[in-house]
């Protein structure tokens, strides 16, 4: 039997998954792109957006990220990311909190205010409601 795709990804709090997968799409610095069985070896740093996983023909998992970096070799893919959650378990409430949160600090700067921060807050709760809408309510 051929060798299979095997990914893990791995972020600071606990390792979100490990298995065989058929795909897997990034949200690189330059466009998405998508590794799949006997890619190249390859090393890169993604940003905030989506991580897609095809474990097989019917099953895809959706994921929001914050960035971090992939790396590909020998039909494994090592994804360590700043931050990663599934698009389906995103609290609604608090994404649209922390949106509003890091608006009201960009609109309402003081000499304290972390603009990067902000803006990095700001563009991680846009992302996830984003995704809601496009793969959660789509489906419904």
């Amino acid at each position: 039997m051929a060798e299979a795709l095997y990914l893990e990804i791995i972020t600071p709090a606990k390792i979100v998954y490990k298995g065989n997968i058929e795909s897997i799409t990034i949200s690189g610095v330059k466009g998405s792109f998508q590794v799949l069985k006997n890619h190249a070896p390859l090393i890169s740093v993604f940003e905030i957006g989506l991580v897609k996983v095809k474990e097989n023909v019917n099953t895809t998992k959706y994921f929001a990220t914050g960035g971090g970096t992939v790396e590909v070799l020998n039909n494994n893919v090592l994804v360590l990311a700043d931050s990663l959650e599934a698009v389906d378990e995103i609290d609604v409430e608090r994404a649209r909190r922390a949106k509003e949160r890091a608006m009201e600090r960009l609109t309402h700067k003081t000499e304290d205010t972390d603009i990067e921060r902000a803006r990095v807050a700001l563009a991680r709760a846009v992302n996830r409601l984003n995704l809601i809408e496009k793969h959660i309510r789509a489906e419904v």
